[in-house]
């Protein structure tokens, strides 16, 4: 129950902390979920929703790196590129699909 209680008590920090950062890491998250969603049961919605999400946080991830940079600007302004090209390059490859 401590284990629990220590991950909840990280997950409120974490949110009040840097809530920009953790609503990114949450869009990241849920694109993971509905990407392996997508995985088991091939429907196309899922794909779309969770490329919408990573596209949503990598722009985010962006914008605050251009307002507020990090100590680590390069290794996250390189990530958030890669993923919005992925993503990009992803709907252009489902709307051939469709």
């Amino acid at each position: 129950m401590t284990i629990w209680r220590f991950w909840f008590q990280t997950f409120i920090l974490s949110s009040q902390y840097n809530p920009p950062r953790f609503v990114e890491l949450l869009m990241l998250l849920l694109a993971i979920a509905l990407l392996g969603i997508w995985q088991l049961t091939p429907s196309w919605p899922y794909l779309a929703l969770s490329l919408s999400y990573i596209i949503g946080a990598s722009l985010s991830i962006l914008v605050r790196e251009a307002i507020a940079p990090s100590p680590q600007i390069r290794a996250t302004q390189v990530t958030a590129i890669l993923l919005l090209i992925i993503s990009i390059y992803g709907f252009i490859d489902l709307v051939h699909y469709l």
